[in-house]
């Protein structure tokens, strides 16, 4: 990043100490004393700019966020339930070969940093029975 005062780099390391997807709003509860909200959107509009961020659509329209340090294998995708609404990141040699035969068979190059499966997760299938 090309910027740095001490809101930003504050807001930046709890972005980095998520170990979960996260919102806007939890990081602002979080650092409401030290951070305005404007300042929050604009370095996550920036963070994702610059790749360092995921954005995705969760349940009930809810923006969730992941830090793409986490992500440092090419191989990772991220797995949505349709009804909890729960992200999950996984790293898989398998992805690989998906997104190899996609490419070859299909002629589609998936972007992998955008990735993302829905389903029902174990929890929620648990649930139904």
């Amino acid at each position: 990043m090309s910027y740095n005062t001490k809101q930003k780099e504050i807001i930046l390391n709890e972005i980095k100490n998520q170990k979960k997807d996260f919102t806007i709003k939890e990081i602002y509860e979080k650092l409401k004393d030290s951070a305005g909200l404007t300042t929050i959107y604009r370095l996550i509009d920036k963070l994702i700019e610059e790749k360092h961020l995921s954005k995705i659509n969760g349940k009930n329209n809810i923006t969730y966020y992941r830090y793409l340090g986490d992500c440092e294998e090419e191989n990772h995708i991220y797995l949505k339930c349709e009804s909890c609404g729960e992200i999950t990141h996984i790293d898989c040699d398998f992805i690989s070969k998906l997104t190899g035969h996609i490419l070859t068979e299909h002629k589609f190059k998936t972007s992998k940093d955008h990735l993302i499966i829905t389903g029902i997760c174990s929890n929620c299938i648990r649930k139904e029975g």
